[in-house]
């Protein structure tokens, strides 16, 4: 049923390096009475986006790329959206299997060509349809009414936020999170095949590279958070964010949560599951010396730049 609001298209895309509070930031959004936010990581891309970045991001992090020859039906296909469908189509095999959710991909689709119906198949229509859709045809998603703007999140998706900022012109907006890469990194070992430093660290520098030269052209639109600042005070950092966006204040920033149902940790919806100071601390000591040592030579340029000298020092 389409009974998705607001009229006006306002979207904002969250980003960040794997493992830096991306998903922490989604679900402490969440509980937001003005925001529509996407259950999962939205995970928007298609097997279409080809460039220099492709070997070394995953597509379905990427912004889409759609063939003008497809049609509605092939476009909604080719939206990767893993975590999102999975959930839907197969859920035993979901690590979101417990969240209760009276959605199906069948009716999410017949909302989304709804949208389109008589629209040009532009990215932004297309990607419009595509958030519309998810809530529309979310039976026992909880609304406010007070809805102003739709949030995704995708990793790393900052890389294309000259696109995002583009296609949805003074509407379009983008929040990139960061995390210090040491207790990144720690994290990030957890994973069943983590990347090794050299690896990781290549994609933490390129997409902060990307985050810095996209704030500077669009400062309206695309703006940088320290996850360590988020945790230290989510309520006013990210009110402060949000306030540039056109959207008010809530008592919801202090504690993450799914269907704005409070979580006692963010896990299974990112690795980090405790989203304190004192958590981020503990995690980058787990290292080893030689670990830090070589995530500061592969990093330093940046560590000036997100103030985490003395982090450095403290854990060195």
């Amino acid at each position: 049923m389409l009974k998705s609001k607001p009229a006006f298209f306002k979207f904002i895309m969250l980003s960040a390096m794997y493992e830096n509070g991306g998903n922490t930031t989604h679900r402490l959004l969440d509980g937001h009475p003005e925001l529509f936010v996407y259950p999962f990581e939205s995970q928007p891309g298609t097997k279409y986006v080809v460039d220099h970045l492709s070997s070394l991001y995953p597509l379905k992090y990427r912004w889409p790329v759609f063939p003008s020859s497809a049609s509605p039906e092939e476009m909604y296909e080719l939206i990767i959206d893993e975590e999102c469908k999975v959930r839907l189509k197969t859920p035993s095999v979901s690590k979101f299997r417990t969240a209760k959710m009276d959605l199906t991909d069948g009716a999410r689709k017949k909302d989304f060509l709804a949208y389109l119906k008589g629209k040009p198949l532009t990215r932004a229509n297309v990607m419009e349809a595509f958030f519309r859709a998810t809530f529309s045809a979310w039976k026992n998603h909880r609304t406010t009414g007070k809805e102003k703007a739709y949030v995704g999140y995708s990793p790393i998706i900052g890389v294309d936020g000259e696109k995002i900022v583009s296609d949805y012109k003074g509407a379009g907006f983008v929040l990139h999170v960061v995390r210090n890469p040491f207790s990144a990194y720690a994290d990030t070992k957890k994973r069943a095949v983590p990347l090794s430093i050299a690896n990781y660290m290549f994609g933490w520098n390129t997409c902060q590279y990307f985050a810095k030269l996209h704030e500077a052209k669009y400062p309206k639109h695309f703006f940088i958070v320290r996850f360590e600042d988020i945790v230290q005070d989510p309520k006013k950092v990210l009110g402060g964010i949000l306030h540039k966006m056109g959207i008010g204040p809530s008592e919801a920033h202090a504690y993450p949560s799914w269907n704005k149902e409070k979580l006692e940790e963010v896990y299974p919806w990112g690795t980090v599951r405790i989203p304190t100071s004192v958590a981020n601390l503990k995690t980058a000591q787990e290292l080893s010396k030689s670990e830090i040592s070589e995530i500061y030579e592969r990093t330093k340029l940046y560590i000036d730049v997100f103030g985490y000298s003395n982090l450095y020092k403290k854990i060195s």
